[in-house]
């Protein structure tokens, strides 16, 4: 009885680890957030904007600097006007619904956002939107100039992220009166009917989840999959002899079949030992506009004007991941031995009697694992054993009266 409660134990230690390990290797790890500092030294500035937000009639606008820590440069918008930068304050980037004020316009007006910068300056120049604005008609006074571009971006922004509105008799306090007219030709652009929304959230410059992904030899272990905005270079990996890594369908991969959504799998061969792999993917790539970025443990009392990227200019970027395995297990014999019988007294009778040991059960012979669950044939067995054991010892009864 002892042994066999050891072994009811064990085996529930065994159900409980698999169900941990399934469990661990289904939770998501994503890669590292881009992480950077606003560049106070490398603003480009548009006019100051009269949008009537909160009695303020004179907010500055400008294309924001930033520098993620690997070097890499980027143009950002402000979508947080009550807020005030802190250039000492390091910034991360996060998805849309990670945005620190719930109740913010920005929430429901993220993809008018995202139209509007993917419409607006710098992703579209200057002379470009000159062009498009007087194809539509409109009135320019010596088209539209990279200062007028960026007042017009930035209020168009604010109107859906901050839910203000371009004072339009009176939209820049100290600008001159051509620019005036123009910043209003481009805002009601931006703003208007034309803007259907861009509602894809961008995709990551370069980006592997999971980071990190768990299984068994004889098994692919993955799906790893890639999102980038850029082409990926280069395919290095530390990979033990005859694990690869490959597509979903077992076919090899070198970095040109690599692409934007890919599902990268480690190949571990069966009988291969239980260890670990690793790969790295390079990339040129840029941090795609419409990104957010927030300030890092952003609270009450520790909070910086959260910032979208506008564009950035493209660097060599790098993106990690490994997976890890164990030996495969050999599913277990379900055959067992039958313990010795002892004679504990001689009777004279022809009878055998029968041992309360379980029938041995038939070998696994298909290679697949053993089947989880209650068997439909114990119940029988069991009622087998019970009624021979007392069919022996009626006999038995029956003999020794009679001696």
């Amino acid at each position: 009885m002892a042994s066999r409660l050891k072994l009811a134990r064990a085996g529930a230690a065994v159900v409980g680890a698999s169900v941990a390990l399934m469990m661990s290797s289904a939770l998501p790890a994503g890669a590292d957030p881009a992480k950077g500092d606003v560049d106070t030294n490398n603003y480009v500035d548009g006019y100051d904007v009269n949008v009537g937000k909160g009695g303020r009639a004179d907010l500055d606008t400008s294309l924001i600097g930033f520098r993620l820590t690997d070097g890499t440069k980027l143009r950002m918008y402000c979508v947080e006007i009550d807020t005030s930068i802190d250039a000492e304050h390091s910034m991360v980037e996060q998805p849309w619904d990670k945005y620190p004020n719930p109740d913010s316009p920005f929430n429901k007006n993220r993809d008018k956002i995202n139209w509007v910068l993917h419409n607006g300056y710098p992703v579209v120049g200057a002379d470009e939107l000159t062009e498009i604005l007087t194809e539509q008609g409109k009135t320019l006074n010596d088209g539209i100039d990279e200062k007028e571009a960026i007042t017009a971006t930035q209020a168009a922004v604010w109107h859906y992220s901050d839910d203000t509105k371009l004072n339009r008799s009176n939209p820049l306090p100290d600008g001159p009166g051509g620019a005036k007219d123009d910043v209003v030709v481009l805002y009601d652009y931006l703003t208007g009917d034309a803007n259907i929304g861009k509602g894809d959230q961008p995709t990551p410059a370069l980006a592997i989840a999971p980071a990190e992904k768990s299984g068994e030899a004889g098994t692919r272990i993955g799906p790893f999959t890639v999102n980038t905005t850029g082409e990926i270079d280069e395919l290095t990996a530390n990979l033990p002899e005859g694990v690869k890594i490959t597509d979903v369908d077992g076919v090899e991969l070198t970095a040109d079949k690599i692409k934007n959504n890919a599902q990268l799998y480690l190949d571990v061969p069966e009988g291969t030992e239980a260890g670990e792999a690793s790969f790295e993917l390079t990339a040129n790539a840029s941090v795609d506009t419409g990104r957010l970025f927030v300030g890092e443990k952003y609270s009450e009392k520790n909070k910086t004007q959260s910032l979208i990227v506008a564009t950035a200019e493209k660097s060599e970027l790098s993106a990690k991941a490994k997976g890890t395995w164990t030996a495969a297990t050999t599913p277990p014999s379900s055959t067992t031995e039958a313990p010795p019988t002892t004679t504990t007294e001689t009777v004279p009778t022809t009878e055998t009697t029968t041992s309360e040991a379980p029938a041995p059960q038939p070998k696994n012979t298909s290679g697949d694992l053993a089947e989880t669950g209650a068997s439909v044939f114990t119940p029988i067995l069991i009622g087998v054993v019970l009624l021979g054991a007392g069919v022996g010892a009626l006999l038995f009864l029956r003999h020794r009266k009679r001696a």
